[in-house]
């Protein structure tokens, strides 16, 4: 067989990652991780986004608070991808794979006020909690835990977000 007939065979290789969980689970929930790190992504870029557009008085303290934000959020990153993984699914390939899943919607403005960042981002986050939920319920239906206590933790996180961004944004 030539080095080409091999590479081609080993492209198309399954990767037969083992679960307990069985088929149906693998697809139905590494496909919620698929369209939820899509989000996640969208997310992150959206924070960053207004991290580096922030203007204004407050603009230490609101381009701090979005650093931190946006850290925590690429921090779901990896262990969102491992545990499709883990489940025996593929994960994202690509930015266009990222942007047909993702629900979120970008933000290409030339210019954002910074109490329409935070009321964005804040919105954002209900939302992403909302899939992490649902998600959840998805994970719970076929009895893994596992991804079900990972999604505990971050929607805490993002709740966690939504309560500082709308307490930074209240006037008085």
């Amino acid at each position: 067989m030539s080095d080409a007939s091999k590479a081609k065979t080993r492209r198309k290789a399954a990767l037969n990652t083992p679960s307990p969980l069985g088929a149906d689970a693998t697809r139905d929930i590494s496909g919620e991780l698929n369209a939820l790190l899509s989000d996640v992504l969208a997310l992150y870029l959206k924070t960053k986004n207004f991290h580096w557009h922030m203007s204004g008085p407050y603009f230490r303290d609101y381009h701090l608070l979005l650093d931190e934000q946006s850290d925590q959020i690429y921090a779901t990153v990896d262990p969102i991808a491992e545990r499709v993984r883990k489940l025996g699914g593929t994960t994202l390939r690509s930015l266009g794979h990222a942007a047909r899943l993702r629900r979120l919607l970008d933000n290409d403005a030339d210019f954002v006020t910074p109490d329409d960042m935070l009321a964005e981002l804040r919105e954002d986050n209900i939302q992403l909690a909302a899939y992490m939920r649902a998600t959840h319920e998805l994970c719970d239906e076929h009895g893994d835990v596992a991804t079900a206590s990972l999604l505990e933790n971050w929607i805490d996180e993002a709740e966690r977000r939504v309560w500082f961004l709308f307490e930074t944004s209240r006037r008085a």
